[in-house]
Parts: C-alpha cells; structure tokens; sequence
C-alpha cells in the first residue's frame, strides 16, 4: 500500500492503495465517482476516459502511482466546469446519445480536445474521439454535436 495524493476535479484528494490498482477502479469504488465507467479494461473503448493534466486518457490503463501529483478530471468535474456547458448543451441539442453508456468518454474525449489553445478542424475532432466505442448513435450526431459544440467555444472565446 502507498500514499497517493492528487488533485481531483479540483479538489486535493489522498489516499492509500496499491501502487499498481486502476484509476478507474479508485474512481469507482474509493471515490464514488461512478460517471468513469469500466468496460473493456484495455483501453480500447473509450468508456472509462479521465482529463489527466488536461489530457484525454484512459483511466482502465491509468495506475494509481502514475497520478500521484497530478490533476485528474472526471466526468463529474467537467459537468460542473463552466468552461465546458456549451460543449455540454451542443452534445444534447445534437442528441448525440441514445443509451449513454459511452456519453462520459465521448464527452471527455472532446473536452480534450477543445479544452486547449489549439482550435482543432474537423480532422483533430474525428482523431480525438476515434478512441470510443458507441454502438447506438453511427457517430454521425456525436460528430455534429462536436461540431457544434467546437463553433460555439470559438464564439465565446471571441467575445
């Protein structure tokens, strides 16, 4: 067991655990933060995606020892960062999901994306959500959602 110590949708959060055990489990279990779901546990769907230091990154692959000291955001944290709502109500008026068992990760994926300096085109948005698996929508409202939610961050930055 070690001491992990990090920061959480921005809050100061430690804990003791085995170095090697998944965030995601931490997440889930310890923290009660189920928004982070586990699905493949390889790191091949997308369903269990975290911000780490701003990064989309797949929390399944992600240990414990290799957050100590840095900034995690989870699902949870990026619903309540203003930065991101109109990301948020773009993804909704698009209806880009139906079950919303992939909503978290998609969700995630983009605000990586658009959560940096660089403004990315249409290619960099397939890119970043190339990484999650959604069997209901075919993609195509997930894409105009960040489409539109990619229009909408520039508006509000140029303002």
């Amino acid at each position: 067991m070690t001491h992990i110590a990090f920061t959480l949708n921005g809050a100061e959060t430690a804990l003791h655990c085995a170095p090697d055990r998944p965030l995601v489990t931490i997440l889930r279990e310890d923290l009660g933060l189920t928004g982070t779901k586990l699905a493949c546990g390889v790191g091949r769907c997308g369903a269990c995606m975290v911000l780490l230091d701003g990064a989309a990154v797949n929390a399944c692959l992600l240990m414990a020892w290799q957050v100590a000291g840095r900034r995690v955001d989870t699902i949870e944290g990026v619903r309540k960062d203003p930065r991101f709502a109109p990301m948020l109500a773009a993804l909704a008026q698009a209806n880009s999901f139906q079950c919303g068992y992939c909503a978290a990760g998609v969700t995630i994926a983009l605000a990586g994306a658009l959560g940096g300096p660089e403004d990315p085109d249409d290619a960099a948005l397939t890119t970043a959500l190339e990484g999650n698996i959604c069997r209901c929508t075919g993609y195509q409202s997930i894409l105009h959602g960040a489409q539109d939610a990619r229009a909408r961050l520039r508006a509000e930055r140029s303002t």
